[in-house]
């Protein structure tokens, strides 16, 4: 096969990473691309929510496999553009990207479908969001509804963090169009989980359940960011839980898509919140998640790339089943000081070589590049330092001995990723 991935993060080069060492592949491409992905796959320059002109790159370069990336381009339909020429297309078109794209759509189709997910009120106007923040239930949710590159969420445990979560998103416009609408959500205890699953338009294929570390900081304080660190396997998410998984989201999630004539093909990322009363919907992606996507392509024995191309092409029904290594994978994710907020670019980062070197552990890069012989930074979230071991904490340990080994003016990462998994607080 002859392939094109979309996208410049983590989540890129992990795909990158998966797909390279697959026997079908027989040409890699990635549009940008980072540093880390550069010795991978050709790099080439490309606007990837221009869907004319990825189709034109497919066909100057003989691509019959494209795999987007990011949720920008399936947003922007490009999906679509590049199916209808004839190119097979990893990744939903725009009628069922509005599943990120929109959570207000989202909260509306899972209500359609009886997915069950948390209750919720949505606004439109500044001051009716302000008046219902003043009154309703702590703590609560406040969603921006459009994409905000995962941070346009706040969990408010008091009445001012709420307001000021709200002022924030739809009076001063920090999301711009994003937070034209907000979302309200009511608060859903228990422990959150990932479970990714491949759908092509009639099969559900599940893929194992990872865990991800939204806020900033250690103990799950701070911001929230697209990501510090993830793992899988999660103990909560049993055989048990999966099938329930499976039986009151997935499925009904698909068969909701067939319904109202959305076609999807591509992985259907579902956020739950484990609850007391069973799992519910936190949100739904149309993309690997950033950093799942890294702990859980590590731990895939089967070749990711031939369950992609059956996704893509509808034939997930003759695919082989999903397989994956014996123990645990962590990613642990390097940041840059400041991040989410402001920080410093162009920094030259040292030590890659030396993390590689340390046994079962793969480096993805998420927002690097070259600058002449050295790699520097280019993002606030740098790398993902991703490991596998016989159980969790071997894990943890053999992927947090080679971030020590990186370094850069500034650099940072959580100290306590996998801490649901080992009971610790």
């Amino acid at each position: 096969m002859h392939v094109l991935v979309l996208g410049s993060g983590g989540r890129e080069h992990a795909l990158c990473w998966a797909i390279a060492r697959s026997p079908q592949c027989e040409q890699l491409l990635c549009a940008p691309g980072n540093a880390g992905i550069a010795p991978l796959a050709t790099c080439i320059d490309l606007d990837i929510c221009d869907g004319e002109a990825v189709l034109a790159a497919c066909r100057e370069r003989g691509v019959n496999l494209l795999v987007i990336g990011p949720e920008a381009p399936l947003v922007a339909g490009v999906a679509d553009v590049v199916r209808a020429g004839g190119v097979d297309v990893f990744g939903p078109g725009a009628a069922a990207a509005r599943l990120e794209g929109s959570k207000a759509w989202a909260k509306a189709f899972m209500a359609r479908h009886g997915v069950p997910t948390a209750a919720y009120d949505m606004f439109d106007d500044a001051d009716a969001l302000a008046a219902h923040l003043q009154t309703c239930p702590l703590p609560t949710v406040v969603k921006a509804d459009g994409l905000a590159a995962g941070k346009g969420v706040v969990v408010a445990f008091d009445r001012a963090t709420a307001l000021a979560a709200g002022q924030e998103i739809a009076g001063d416009k920090r999301f711009g169009a994003a937070g034209d609408v907000v979302v309200v959500e009511e608060f859903l205890p228990g422990e959150e989980a990932t479970v990714f699953a491949l759908l092509d338009g009639e099969s559900v294929v599940v893929l194992p359940a990872s865990q991800d570390h939204k806020r900033r900081f250690d103990g799950d304080q701070g911001p929230n960011t697209g990501g510090m660190g993830a793992y899988t396997p999660v103990p909560a998410v049993t055989a048990a839980v999966s099938e329930l998984v499976r039986r009151t989201v997935l499925e009904p999630m698909a068969r909701g898509l067939r319904a109202e004539g959305i076609p999807y093909r591509g992985v259907l990322y579902a956020g739950l919140m484990l609850t007391p009363d069973g799992p519910k919907v936190v949100e739904f992606n149309v993309r690997f998640g950033d950093p799942e996507c890294q702990p859980l392509v590590v731990s895939l024995a089967t070749d990711l790339l031939v369950l992609l191309a059956a996704s893509a092409r509808g034939e997930l029904a003759q695919a082989p089943p999903v397989a994956v290594h014996d123990g645990a994978t962590l990613c642990v994710v390097l940041v840059s000081d400041g991040y989410p907020g402001a920080y410093d670019k162009g920094l030259p980062i040292s030590g890659l070589d030396a993390a590689a070197a340390v046994a079962g552990v793969e480096v993805f890069h998420a927002g690097t590049r070259r600058d002449g012989d050295r790699v520097v930074t280019a993002g606030g979230r740098v790398l993902g330092v991703t490991a596998r071991g016989e159980m969790v904490e071997d894990a943890r340990a053999r992927a947090y001995e080679a971030a020590a080994k990186i370094q850069w003016t500034g650099r940072d990462y959580r100290t306590d990723v996998g801490h649901r998994a080992l009971g610790e607080t």
